[in-house]
């Protein structure tokens, strides 16, 4: 398959993806794999120049077309090495799309004017030839170009093919894609995207000006958009479809669709926005079905158990976004079905264990830690917590927890070590008689020194 000229391979120079960090539960960072390419990604540094299909390049007709093409050259656009968006490739297509292009070259050479290249927002935010997509004026866009009345338009739920461009106030480009696929209302993109598809006629191209409000907001996007920055867009929708039913899609493109909404819940929670986690990691599952038409070829199988070992990172991660919510009948639903998948997954284990001795179900949660126990004997959440319940199991007295023993002294039964062990009886003289005897050796010298002044 070929790759589409506008996106070449990026590097990452910040490692692999970070998934969310689950360390109030279990000191454990959440699962982590290399399959796909992260959603929330972290710097990437660009390698290739987005290159402009000829069929696609329309001759000016306008003057100012003619002159924001003379301009090109004048205008360079900054560019950034910090990539994040999220991109759903459609599994219709041929030809595989990468990644990103975050390179200084316009993807819309012919519309290089003045509104793109230098002016402030301030000024676009009070222009009168922009149309306001929301009552508050934080969102506006500009028209260039139009395919009529009568052209569709897309709604909530379908999925989307848009040709993009992002940049700040001082034209550093941010955010950049030939071909971003994503499905309208499931939180793949900004609101400010969402927002502006709905609103465009298919093939239409238009300016969108987006207050931080409905873009990164207060906490920006490290490290390449501050915090409460606005941004400027270059749009082009270039198809509209419905969105494809999961079990329609082969198990190679489930487990990439489910992925990338998993890491867009990962971006989520990291941004501690644990609502919008939840939701993204939700619709992942729903994604990462498990049943296929054919179950009896091998291949099928071993795609099949790899879906399955994506659902148990993705629900694990839900887990820990419920927690964080505080639901923790939730969490401990969540946990058991990891466990009905994987019934030996430790994180799982101890969250479920945790849970059910916070509701007072100590029999079953003292069972549930033993098995996590004898899987990572060295951990000390478990420990901890197995400390914990059994101070709870005993009604809140005061007593010695155990220390951790070796993995090779644990056999089946491993009750031995949970009995709390007593205080040592300490030898030698009490500190009580050792008191009395000053007492009394102080009193004695007192009174011989008495006597001596008297005689």
């Amino acid at each position: 398959m070929e790759t589409d000229r506008c996106r070449q391979e990026h590097k990452n120079p910040a490692g692999k993806p970070t998934e969310p960090e689950v360390r109030d539960v279990i000191s454990e960072s959440a699962d982590k794999d290399s399959h796909t390419k992260p959603l929330c990604r972290p710097a990437e540094e660009s390698k290739g120049l987005c290159v402009k299909d000829p069929s696609e390049t329309k001759s000016p007709s306008h003057p100012e077309r003619v002159r924001g093409i003379a301009e090109c050259k004048k205008h360079n656009l900054k560019k950034t090495n910090s990539w994040k968006m999220v991109r759903f490739q459609d599994p219709s297509m041929d030809d595989v799309v990468s990644e990103r292009d975050s390179s200084a070259e316009s993807l819309f050479p012919e519309y290089v004017i003045e509104e793109w290249t230098s002016s402030t927002f301030d000024k676009l935010f009070m222009a009168e030839d922009w149309q306001d997509i929301t009552e508050d004026r934080l969102l506006r866009k500009k028209v260039l170009e139009s395919r009529g009345h009568h052209a569709l338009q897309p709604t909530w739920g379908q999925e989307v093919t848009v040709k993009m461009q992002c940049v700040l106030e001082d034209r550093t480009v941010v955010e950049k894609d030939c071909k971003l696929v994503f499905v309208i209302g499931e939180g793949d993109v900004n609101q400010a995207l969402e927002e502006c598809v709905m609103s465009m006629q298919k093939d239409e191209i238009t300016l969108l000006l987006a207050d931080s409000q409905y873009a990164y907001g207060l906490l920006g996007r490290e490290p390449d958009i501050p915090a409460w920055a606005p941004l400027l867009y270059q749009l082009q929708l270039l198809d509209i479809r419905e969105k494809p039913d999961p079990f329609t899609l082969p198990v190679a493109d489930r487990i990439r669709i489910g992925n990338q909404k998993r890491e867009r819940g990962n971006f989520h929670f990291q941004r501690e926005e644990y609502s919008m986690a939840a939701r993204a990691y939700c619709m992942a599952l729903d994604v990462l079905t498990t049943q296929s038409r054919d179950g009896s070829d091998v291949g099928v199988k071993a795609e099949e158990e790899e879906v399955k070992d994506y659902r148990v990172k993705c629900l694990n991660n839900l887990a820990a976004a419920q927690l964080k919510l505080e639901q923790f009948d939730d969490a401990l639903r969540t946990s058991q079905d990891v466990l009905t998948l994987e019934p030996n997954n430790v994180k799982a284990l101890f969250r479920a264990g945790k849970l059910l001795s916070d509701k007072g179900e100590y029999k079953e949660a003292m069972e549930v830690l033993k098995r996590a126990l004898k899987l990572e004997p060295t951990t000390k959440a478990i420990h901890a917590e197995l400390s914990k319940l059994v101070k709870r199991q005993s009604g809140g007295k005061d007593i010695q927890g155990w220390k951790p023993k070796p993995a090779e002294t644990l056999g089946d039964n491993i009750a031995p070590f949970l009995i709390p062990s007593r205080k040592r009886e300490r030898s030698g003289l009490s500190w009580k008689f050792i008191l009395g005897a000053l007492v009394v050796a102080l009193g004695s010298l007192v009174t011989s020194m008495v006597l001596t002044a008297r005689n």
